[in-house]
């Protein structure tokens, strides 16, 4: 990527009746913007909640972030991360089952544990199963652009 490429992991809620607008595919083809959707409720004729990870250029991703809020997408930045503290972590496999994302998955065949942060959508799961509290919450300091 390029160095001044924006990754930002954006939680997305889509107000009644415009949950079956492509507002995600126009983020890519009007604002060359790249995503991985990690996780999506969306019903027609109903709010929905996205989760993704939103790359672009600095100017490009503060003209889609206009763009959402002009469709009435509200917008919010997960202002946490989830992290491992792998001295702790016993590579049981517990949040492996309930990861719905795929970030937390059983390498074979050492059957170890591993994260990638990549795929994580903050969906705090693995926090509440992992048995000896190896997963855990850090907060993320870094701002979405104003728009």
């Amino acid at each position: 990527m390029v160095k001044d490429t924006y990754s930002k992991m954006l939680i997305l809620r889509f107000p009644k009746g415009r949950a079956d607008s492509p507002v995600v595919c126009n983020l890519a083809r009007e604002y060359d913007l790249t995503f991985n959707i990690l996780n999506a409720t969306i019903y027609p004729r109903k709010e929905g909640v996205m989760v993704l990870q939103l790359f672009g250029t600095p100017q490009n991703f503060e003209r889609g972030m206009a763009y959402l809020k002009q469709e009435g997408i509200k917008v919010q930045k997960t202002e946490e991360e989830i992290g491992r503290n792998e001295e702790v972590c016993t590579h049981c496999g517990t949040c492996t089952a309930v990861c719905p994302t795929g970030a937390l998955a059983v390498s074979r065949p050492d059957m170890h544990v591993v994260f990638d942060q990549e795929k994580c959508s903050v969906c705090k799961l693995c926090v509440r199963v992992c048995p000896p509290r190896a997963m855990n919450l850090h907060p993320v300091d870094d701002l979405l652009p104003e728009v």
